[in-house]
């Protein structure tokens, strides 16, 4: 499957929303994503597309030298076929570029299938925020890797 990875523009808002919204109980707003865009000089953006369609997408603040990854969602219909991994990997290379040394991320602890690519790209369990999630007060794993 080939996909195409960009940055992110406010054009793109519309889809991100979607998929934002189908992707998470917890869903940005669009005007959350506008801020990143365009008032955060810390935030990266990409979305990787098919056929000319966004169906995912990564985000990270970059300071100093640690990547933190804000979100990172792929379509439903298209997830299982190791998308969010090519969209790790871009966003993980993408850090290493601009200076990062280290990554780090938050993922529900309930979340074994994220957690488990998360580790295939080098994460290590690094602690746990408890009731890191208000919709549920779930903990959040946080994990780190050295890029």
């Amino acid at each position: 499957m080939n996909v195409f990875f960009r940055f992110m523009t406010l054009q793109d808002l519309d889809r991100i929303i979607e998929i934002e919204q189908c992707s998470f109980t917890l869903p940005w707003s669009r005007s959350s994503f506008y801020q990143e865009l365009t008032n955060n000089p810390y935030a990266r953006y990409i979305v990787m597309e098919y056929d000319g369609q966004i169906i995912g997408y990564c985000g990270m603040w970059l300071v100093m030298d640690e990547a933190h990854i804000t979100n990172i969602a792929v379509l439903s219909e298209f997830r299982g076929k190791k998308l969010g991994e090519a969209l790790m990997k871009q966003a993980m290379e993408l850090a290493k570029k601009e200076g990062a040394q280290t990554m780090t991320l938050e993922v529900r602890v309930s979340n074994i299938v994220a957690q488990s690519l998360y580790r295939k790209l080098g994460f290590l369990n690094g602690g746990i925020r408890k009731r890191y999630y208000s919709d549920n007060q779930e903990d959040a794993l946080v994990m780190w890797v050295k890029l």
